[in-house]
Formats: C-alpha cells, structure tokens, sequence
C-alpha cells in the first residue's frame, strides 16, 4: 500500500509544483496529464529499443544454437516481437489508471482499448505459433502430403470466434456466457452465412481422414477443368497445378460429393498401364499357307513358336485325316492369330514393358472401322513424358509389322484418297467405258 501511495504522490509531483506556483488547479492538473504521458510514451519506446535490440536478437542468437528449426520459424512470423509487447502493455496497463485517476471516463475507455488489443494480441501470438508450425511440418517428411494447412485454418476460425465474442462482449459490456446464450436463437442465421466454412470443414476432415487426396496427388476433375498436381489443401478450395502450369482451384467438398479421378494408385503400382488398339480390315484376314509359313518363319522372334505350332497342326489333321486341300477343314493358322503371337513376344522382349504385371493382346468386338486388336500391358517407366515415349516406340513398331504379315490397318478414305481412286479410274478408261 505504501507503494501505491509513493507511485500517486510521483504522478503529482508535478502538478503539486505547479500549484505551489499559483498555477491554476485545472491548467495544473492538465499540464501534469500532459507531462505524465509524455514520460510514458518515452518510456514504453525505450522499453521497446531495448526488447528489439536485447531480447528479440537474444531469442534470435539461441534459436541459432539450437538443433531444432522450429525456433527459427518462429522468429519468421513474428513470434518474439508479440511477446515483446506484452512488458509495454502490462507497463500500460498499470500505470495509466495512476495517470488518469482524476479521469473516471477516460479510464473506463482506456480499460476497453487495451481489454480488445490484449485480445488481438493474443490472437497473433497464436496465428504466429500456428504459421510457425505449419512451416515447420513442412520440412518433414511424414507431413509433406498431409493438408496441413486446413488444420491450421480450423483453429485460426475457432481463435477469431472466440477472440470475436470476447470483443462483442467488451463493446456490448455483456458476460461472455450470457453473450453466447443469446447467440442461440441467430444460430440458423449464422449458419447460413458460414455454410461453404462449415462444409469446407467437414469435407477438410473427411478428405484427411479417408485419404481421399494428399498434396502431391495427381488428380483429374473434368468439372473443373483440373488435370494436375494437388499443391494446397486449406478449408475451403484444393488448388490442383495443371501440366499446362495454370493453377485451378477446386471446392473442397466438392471432392466428397463428386466423382474425380485420383492417380495415386499408378504411381504407387510398380507399373502404368498402356491400353491401346489398332484396328484391321477384316478382309484382310486369311488361312495362311505353306508359303506363307516359310516367309514369316524369317521373323525370328516368332520362327520357333511357328515351326512347333505347324507340326502340332498337321499331326492333328493327319491322325484326323483332314482333306487339307481346303485350308477351311481341320485345324490352321491365320495371319492374324501369327500376328497376335508377334506382338505378344515383342512386348515379352521389350525392355521398358513390366514383365511381372498384365501382357496381354486381344480382339475386341469387330466394328464397321475393322477388327481392334487391343495392347494391354504396363511400362515401368510411370513418368508422365517417358510413358508417351514407350507407348509410342511400341505402337511405331507393331504398325509398322502390320504389313510383313499380309494384313492392313483400316483407315478412312480422305477426299485426296477418293480423288486419287476417280483419276485413275479415268486414266484406265474404266469411267468413260461404263458410260458407253
């Protein structure tokens, strides 16, 4: 109490000297105000020189020693000089209500400006330890595809509504709880306005928990045009990296209530999966002969499957006494089934194809454009451009075999084409004799 007492009797000095002038009481008083917080003001600067120059750059210097990183991201966002606001304000705190003793309104108005700074304070100083934390889980491994920042997000809305409350609370001069009570009957209101925030934060659990989409992930949603890489995910959008470098951002909960395509599962496979087709003119499809054997027993990827498959078939249609005079009876090859075995024994030999996983070469159904003939098998390269790269080496090379076995790719006239079949028609005379 003798303290208190000395601390108002230095606040007065002043202002008693005055008096003892003959100065006025209330000039006096004011002069003293003056004075008092002039001192102050000069006070909290060089409390704030020497936490700049002493105490943050001592924080600084330990963090330097330290084998954590954490420190150091801490000092990024500001961490040390929030905290070194708080001495000013306690500084403030308690001697201003001296200052201003003979101020009852001042007072009142000064407790509620520092009341809602001390609120904001405290605010940044948990923004500034969250955003040092999200930087930190980022230099580890385990958090690199983890959506850590809507995690970060979900408690920075939580601190503002409370922080928010406690501020509504000051200005209305309520008690928090009661406060809160009486936001029961706008609830549905304020659910309404927070409705994307409330779904963003579902779906930002459910994405986490599910492992729906990690970051890192490359994803396809047609919707939205995104085909790329997942480079952020936060409470309310999952913004996706293209190939063509622009930048899409996708509703987070559009991810639990629509259907897009994740390649996770790929590029943790051991291979991608090449799946394409050519197709065949089916009229090109025939029983080979035994000329024909002969010429494709010179492809030697398939010389000695041809000769053990030939000597099968001829010792079934002879212990069968098929007239093989019509190559319809009994058993033979074609040209096609010769064709599926090649491609099926290049890709067994292709060094970039995954032997452990599907090879496999089949018909599909005929259309009107010819008989597909469908390449299923994985490259063990997953990489975007060298996968285009061993798709196209294989298909170069099977495209090109087509003809060595007497068969054609179907392709659709152009006008060229048609042009090309009418001037020949014309230069045989074929057109002009069937007008006569």
């Amino acid at each position: 109490m003798d303290l208190e007492e000395g601390f108002k009797n230095l606040i007065c000095l002043f202002e008693n000297f005055l008096i003892n002038q003959g100065v006025n009481t209330t000039v006096a008083l004011y002069l003293n105000l003056l004075l008092n917080i002039l001192i102050l003001i000069l006070i909290i600067f060089g409390v704030n020189y020497l936490i700049k120059n002493f105490v943050i750059e001592a924080f600084k210097s330990f963090s330097n020693k330290t084998t954590t990183s954490f420190d150091d991201f801490l000092i990024k966002t500001n961490f040390p000089k929030y905290i070194g606001q708080i001495l000013p304000i306690f500084i403030v705190y308690i001697t201003v209500p001296f200052i201003l003793v003979d101020f009852p309104l001042a007072i009142k108005s000064f407790y509620f400006v520092v009341d809602i700074y001390i609120i904001l304070l405290i605010v940044w100083i948990i923004r500034s330890i969250l955003r040092g934390t999200k930087a930190y889980l980022r230099t580890l491994e385990s958090f690199h595809d983890k959506p850590v920042e809507s995690y970060i997000q979900v408690v920075m809305i939580i601190v503002w509504l409370f922080a928010i409350l406690f501020i509504v609370a000051e200005i209305t001069d309520k008690d928090v709880i009661n406060f809160i009570i009486s936001l029961g009957a706008a609830s549905a209101i304020l659910l309404l306005i927070f409705k994307d925030t409330i779904l963003g934060f579902v779906a930002s659990i459910q994405v986490s928990v599910n492992d729906i989409v990690r970051i890192g992930d490359w994803i396809t949603f047609s919707k939205y045009g995104a085909d790329g890489t997942v480079t952020e995910i936060t409470l309310a959008t999952v913004r996706v990296q293209n190939f063509d470098n622009t930048f899409t951002s996708i509703p987070t909960y559009s991810l639990i209530s629509e259907s897009f395509q994740n390649w996770r599962g790929m590029q943790e496979s051991p291979g991608r999966r090449i799946k394409r087709a050519i197709f065949i003119k089916q009229n090109s499809v025939k029983f080979i002969t035994a000329e024909d054997i002969e010429k494709y027993k010179k492809i030697q990827l398939i010389s000695t499957y041809l000769k053990d498959r030939q000597d099968e078939i001829n010792e079934y249609n002879t212990s069968h006494q098929i007239d093989t005079s019509l190559p319809l009876n009994g058993r033979n090859q074609t040209n096609l089934g010769i064709f599926r075995k090649y491609i099926d024994t290049y890709l067994n030999n292709h060094s970039a194809v995954h032997k452990e996983m599907y090879i496999i070469v089949r018909h599909l159904q005929p259309t009107e454009h010819g008989i597909p003939v469908e390449i299923l098998c994985f490259s063990r390269d997953k990489r975007w451009e060298n996968f285009e790269y061993i798709t196209a080496d294989i298909f170069d090379h099977v495209i090109a075999a087509v003809s060595f076995f007497d068969l054609q790719l179907f392709e659709a006239p152009s006008g060229d084409d048609l042009r090309d079949y009418l001037n020949k028609q014309i230069e045989s005379g074929s057109i002009n004799n069937a007008k006569k």
